[in-house]
């Protein structure tokens, strides 16, 4: 009997002592390594700094690794080509501020961080005259980053100024977020829309060259990173170990070297 109670007192230490959060190791593209996709052009979540991949996403996703005792791996790569990666089995997670919407939604699982607006971006001194994301924007051309969220709302705008019968708005659909910018400051293009955070970036950099016009839109807009379709022991360690970085403080430590404003935690 002493032994059997010995026996249950071991495996209660080993439970006890298990981290809360655990990788199916099993599943993983690479034995000891978090595999994740990532299109790095869209700070302050993601870009590429002196040749390094350098953001909010980046530095959370290392901080994550140790929490899963496995090293982050990034696989940097044109953004559409995220979600085709991970259901081909060459990633074990997306890290890249995928926003979550229905579509995505029945392809992938998502682990929300992270909750955003909208802006509206245009050249230095709106030489164009867009209020917002209203009748101003047709007969415009908008800029958007090739299946990101904001071709999406490009692209209902164009559908509103048709079914109006106002003058047409182009969408030009571009392989990354610094083609959309360029596009604006160039003149080839009126406007962009992107993440609240992305515009407070951008305007870090480049005021002098864009401003933001308009309100914020889509305020309550989630990101997550995405694993497979029912893979839910790979998306429980990710939760588990997200929830150990915002416990920790880690979380808001991130959101304020990054200069996000702690309004975009989801976790309250």
């Amino acid at each position: 009997m002493k032994g059997k109670l010995a026996a249950l007192g071991l495996m209660l230490v080993a439970t006890q002592a298990a981290p809360a959060a655990e990788l199916p190791k099993d599943k993983l593209v690479e034995a000891g390594s978090l595999t994740y996709g990532v299109a790095a052009t869209f700070p302050p979540f993601e870009f590429q700094k002196d040749d390094k991949l350098a953001g909010f996403d980046i530095d959370m996703i290392e901080a994550l690794g140790k929490k899963l005792s496995s090293t982050p791996k990034p696989m940097n790569m044109d953004f559409q080509g995220l979600i085709p990666a991970l259901l081909g089995g060459r990633l074990d997670l997306i890290n890249s501020a995928m926003y979550i919407n229905p579509k995505r939604s029945e392809q992938v699982d998502f682990v929300p961080y992270m909750t955003i607006g909208e802006l509206i971006v245009v050249k230095k001194g709106n030489p164009s005259g867009i209020t917002g994301r209203d009748d101003s924007l047709c007969g415009k051309t908008i800029s958007t980053t090739l299946g990101a969220i904001e071709e999406t709302y490009a692209r209902q705008d164009a559908e509103r100024c048709k079914a109006e019968g106002k003058a047409d708005v182009t969408v030009q659909t571009l392989p990354t977020g610094p083609d959309t910018v360029t596009a604006v400051v160039q003149g080839r293009a009126d406007a962009m829309f992107t993440s609240t955070p992305g515009a407070a970036a951008m305007l870090a950099d480049i005021s002098d060259q864009i401003q933001v016009v308009g309100q914020e839109f889509d305020a309550n807009t989630h990101i997550g990173m995405a694993v497979r379709k029912g893979d839910t022991a790979m998306r429980d360690a990710v939760e588990a170990g997200l929830k150990e970085l915002v416990a920790d403080g880690t979380y808001a430590k991130l959101l304020e070297k990054w200069k996000l404003p702690p309004t975009v935690s989801p976790f309250k």
